[in-house]
Formats: structure tokens, C-alpha cells, sequence
């Protein structure tokens, strides 16, 4: 009995003996990894700080450019991952799955974002010999003031509201694919060529050339149909819709596309079901096809007016803005701005200002989706 107690105290002194070197060692771990953390941090502040310093001209030692800050991000980087590790353990190196995504957004989103408001805050005109000085708000004010920007966002709300008319017709024409027709790979095909064709080179090959005035096609057969003046962008109306009719032309595979592969995966019980109870095509539709197909058209239409609120290539290579603005886009006014008038703060003033304007529009629209999708569905 005494030996089997001798035997059994031995194990726990051992482990009484071990605990607290055991929480010795993550202590100091920790401890070292919050100091790698803490002066990496103050490091990459530093040269931070200098860098910012030089740029506004308040000292003179500084660098030549921003990729010190770039290999001092990275440095930080590295050492905050080690330092996770160091300080949490098991978690850290799960953490570490996390952080790559974290410091890729850091470096590609949310640092130009707030290098993209200081430059906005500059009155920077590159044809100037002063260089960049402080304007505070003064670009936002010239904004509020500028006709042309203003008329740009009245154009944006034409083109983004015209998307409708593009899903409908793609709808249509994924309905048409879906069918059993004769042909039907063939056509989608087809309608797939404008896609891959590049924008700009739709622009010229299209806006400069099929609808050009005096030798297009176009225009020969609509002066040979009865249309005396056929001038594609002769009128702010006619303009904007032409342009509206090359991107549509552009886009609308796209959205077909999408729709095709989400009726492709509806079950087909339930259309056999809507006829066995005495639906008619256009009921089947309304009542079964378009509420299960919703969640995929609605995610289709965010995808196009995000692209559609990009618009600019074919504006700027068929009109550049014109007649007198009627087709202007904001992006394409804001390349105006800076490669006419070199006016590095002032464009990037409206670029952030139409950045947040998107980022308010689709969560608006994100919402109500979603209110819109739980009623029907």
C-alpha cells in the first residue's frame, strides 16, 4: 500500500512541477509576441508618418516614392501573423487562414480609398508649376456647382433605368433558348458573339462605322427608307438611346446567359404541375417561372447596373460626351476631367463623391430586394 501511494504521488508532482513552467513559457510567448507586434507597428507608423511628411513638404528627408511604405506594410504584416501566433496559440494559426484576405483588402481597398480622399482634398492641376496644395473642401464646392457633372448623373439614371429593358429582352430570349426549337445550340451560339467582342471595339466598329452618317449601312438604309437626316448622334435623344442600343447589344448575352442556366436548373415537375392544374403559358409564367427564377434575376440586375454605372468606353470613343453633354457618363466626364483638364483633385473629388453615391444605390437596392424576394417567394 505504501509503495502504490509512493507511485501514484510521483505523476502529480511532476505535472504540479511542470504547470507553472508551462504558463512561464506562453507567458513569455505572449509577451514576445505583443512587443514583435507592437514595434513592427511603431516601425511601419514611422516611416508612415515621415513619407506623409515629405509628401506635404513639411520636412525634407524623406523617399522618393511610396514603395518603402509598401515593403514596410508587408514587414508589418508578417510580424503581426507571428505575433498572433506567438500570443494566441492554436487560434492564431487558424487566424492565419484569415489574414491574407484582411491585408489584401487593406492594401487594395481601404488604403487608395483614403489616399483617394486626401488627393480629393488637393487642388492638383498637372499643367501647373505650384504642384499640389491643400483646398479642403473647395473641389466639393466647385462639384455642387458644376452643370456638367450634374447633367452626367441625369444621363446615369436614364442608362441604369434602361437595364430594365435589357433584362426583359434577355428573359425573353432565355425563354426562347430554353424551349425545344430547332437549332437552339446554334443560336445561343449567336447570341453569345457580342459578348466577346471589347467595347471599344464595338464602338468603332458599330458607332464609327455601321451607323456612321454620310456611308454606314445603317444610315443608307434608314435614307432609303424615308429618313431624310439619318444622324445617329446628331440630336441629344437620338444619342443617347444609340448608345444606349450598342451597350444593350453588348450586354444583354450576359444577362441571357445567367437566366438560361437558371431555367436549365429549375426542377421541371413544377411546370408539368402548372399545366396539370390548368395553367396557361403566360400564368405558368407569372405565377411559377418568374418568382422561382427571381433570387437569380435579381442578382443578375445588381451585376449589370454595377457594370451599367461604369459605363464609358463606347461613350468616349463614339461621341466624347456629346451633343453638348446628352450622353456624357460620369466616369466618362471624370476622364475628361483629367485628361483635359489635368485636374488630378478635382477628378478624384467626383470620383469619390460617385463612389459613395453607388455605394448608398445598391445597398437601397440590396434591401428592398430582399423585402420584395420574402413577399413574392
Amino acid at each position: 500500500m505504501r509503495l502504490i501511494s509512493m507511485q501514484n504521488s510521483v505523476p502529480v508532482s511532476d505535472d504540479l512541477h511542470h504547470q507553472p513552467a508551462a504558463k512561464r513559457a506562453r507567458g513569455s510567448r505572449k509577451i514576445a509576441g505583443r512587443a514583435l507586434v507592437l514595434l513592427a507597428s511603431l516601425g511601419f507608423l514611422l516611416v508612415l508618418l515621415i513619407q506623409i511628411l515629405h509628401t506635404t513638404g513639411a520636412m525634407t528627408a524623406g523617399f522618393s516614392d511610396w514603395r518603402p511604405i509598401l515593403i514596410a506594410y508587408l514587414v508589418w504584416a508578417v510580424a503581426f501573423g507571428i505575433g498572433q501566433v506567438l500570443t494566441r496559440g492554436e487560434r492564431g494559426q487558424r487566424a492565419l487562414f484569415l489574414l491574407p484576405a484582411v491585408f489584401f483588402t487593406v492594401a487594395v481597398v481601404i488604403f487608395p480609398t483614403i489616399f483617394g480622399i486626401y488627393i480629393a482634398s488637393l487642388d492638383w492641376n498637372l499643367s501647373s508649376i505650384e504642384g499640389p496644395r491643400f483646398s479642403g473642401f473647395d473641389n466639393v464646392r466647385g462639384m455642387l456647382n458644376d452643370t456638367y457633372y450634374w447633367n452626367a448623373l441625369g444621363n446615369m439614371v436614364f442608362y441604369t433605368a434602361a437595364v430594365l429593358g435589357e433584362y426583359a429582352i434577355a428573359f425573353g430570349l432565355a425563354l426562347l433558348l430554353s424551349a425545344e426549337i430547332r437549332a437552339r445550340k446554334f443560336f445561343r451560339v449567336v447570341f453569345l458573339l457580342p459578348m466577346m467582342l471589347s467595347p471599344v471595339a464595338v464602338s468603332w466598329m458599330i458607332g464609327k462605322s455601321l451607323m456612321e452618317y454620310r456611308f454606314g449601312p445603317a444610315a443608307t438604309l434608314a435614307r432609303y427608307l424615308g429618313w431624310d437626316n439619318p444622324a445617329f448622334f446628331a440630336s441629344p435623344w437620338m444619342a443617347r438611346f444609340s448608345i444606349q442600343a450598342m451597350d444593350a447589344w453588348v450586354s444583354i448575352p450576359f444577362i441571357m446567359i445567367i437566366l438560361l442556366a437558371g431555367l436549365q436548373a429549375m426542377p421541371k415537375e413544377v411546370q408539368e404541375a402548372a399545366k396539370v392544374d390548368g395553367a396557361n403559358g403566360w400564368q405558368s409564367f407569372w405565377h411559377v417561372t418568374f418568382p422561382i427564377m427571381l433570387p437569380v434575376s435579381i442578382t443578375v440586375l445588381i451585376i449589370r447596373i454595377i457594370f451599367k454605372l461604369k459605363l464609358a468606353d463606347l461613350v468616349i470613343n463614339v461621341t466624347a460626351g456629346g451633343p453638348g453633354g446628352a450622353t456624357d457618363t460620369v466616369s466618362s466626364f471624370i476622364y475628361r476631367v483629367y485628361r483635359d483638364r489635368s485636374n488630378v483633385g478635382y477628378g478624384t473629388a467626383l470620383a469619390m463623391v460617385y463612389l459613395l453615391m453607388i455605394i448608398v444605390l445598391l445597398t437601397v437596392l440590396l434591401r428592398l430586394s430582399k423585402r420584395w424576394t420574402q413577399k413574392v417567394v
